[in-house]
């Protein structure tokens, strides 16, 4: 990541959750802040400003720690909220907290604890985040519009689709015209174009635990790329052309997706 980031002379790094894991941090002093960030990231090129969401096993652990400014002291570089916006010149990125869509995590835990404060009740929390993410996409000019959230909307490997986003947030990024819908969650890499809107869904949770073997072909949409493996992706946005790169964990380019727009054909 460090030599690819150096190479590209990135802005700023996304994380997609399941930041810390097995269940999160303990608190806002729990070592694994410092032993799975900030020691871990260490490249030159790395020390940009890190925008993170959270994911299903943050919410195991104390999940309000890792939105805590007390983070920021001790890393900079560290900001963490559960839904929130940056705006560049040419692209809004739409962060979303999508752990409290899904209704197992409520209804069958297991022996698992969620850490549900400042969340439930439920209904009414996931009411006000699509309400402003319907607010936010209808206002936006920018030309590019991409929503990062934890889980997949469209997925080959062991979750698949996620229901709850299938029926509740894909929807409108089709009505508002999104661009880019990157997630974690799967622990690979994938590609999926849909085949109605110009939506292409990312899978970017190569980050540790891969190599699981699970592939379920996908009924709806076009597969552009599985791999069960680690690695990352990066992201190149000008006023006119949108390119992806995926990586394995030693920085190999396995797989390009680029799209262009102009004023008189959005899609070429």
């Amino acid at each position: 990541m460090g030599r690819i980031g150096e190479k590209l002379d990135i802005d700023f790094v996304i994380s997609v959750g399941d930041n810390f894991y097995d269940a999160g941090l303990i608190d806002v002093y729990d070592k694994s802040f410092e032993e799975s960030f900030t020691n871990i990231y260490t490249a030159k090129s790395l020390q940009k400003q890190w925008y993170a969401v959270l994911g299903n096993h943050d919410y195991r652990g104390n999940a309000v720690a890792q939105l805590d400014p007390i983070l920021r002291d001790i890393d900079k570089r560290w900001l963490c909220l559960r839904s929130f916006m940056v705006n560049t010149d040419i692209a809004q990125f739409f962060f979303l907290d999508t752990t409290p869509f899904v209704k197992k995590y409520w209804k069958h835990p297991k022996k698992n604890h969620y850490d549900w404060r400042g969340v439930a009740p439920r209904k009414k929390y996931i009411s006000k985040v699509l309400k402003d993410l319907e607010i936010a996409l209808s206002e936006s000019t920018s030309i590019w519009k991409v929503v990062v959230g934890h889980h997949t909307i469209r997925s080959v490997s062991e979750h698949g689709d996620t229901d709850e986003l299938v029926d509740m947030l894909l929807p409108m990024l089709q009505e508002f015209g999104v661009d880019l819908y990157m997630n974690g969650h799967d622990h690979c890499l994938e590609h999926i174009s849909s085949d109605d809107s110009p939506i292409q869904f990312l899978t970017t949770g190569g980050g540790s635990k891969a190599w699981r073997g699970i592939y379920n072909p996908n009924k709806v949409d076009t597969l552009q790329l599985f791999y069960d493996g680690q690695g990352f992706i990066s992201l190149q946005l000008t006023k006119t052309d949108a390119k992806v790169v995926y990586y394995d964990v030693d920085g190999n380019a396995i797989h390009t997706w680029s799209r262009t727009k102009d004023c008189c054909h959005p899609y070429i």
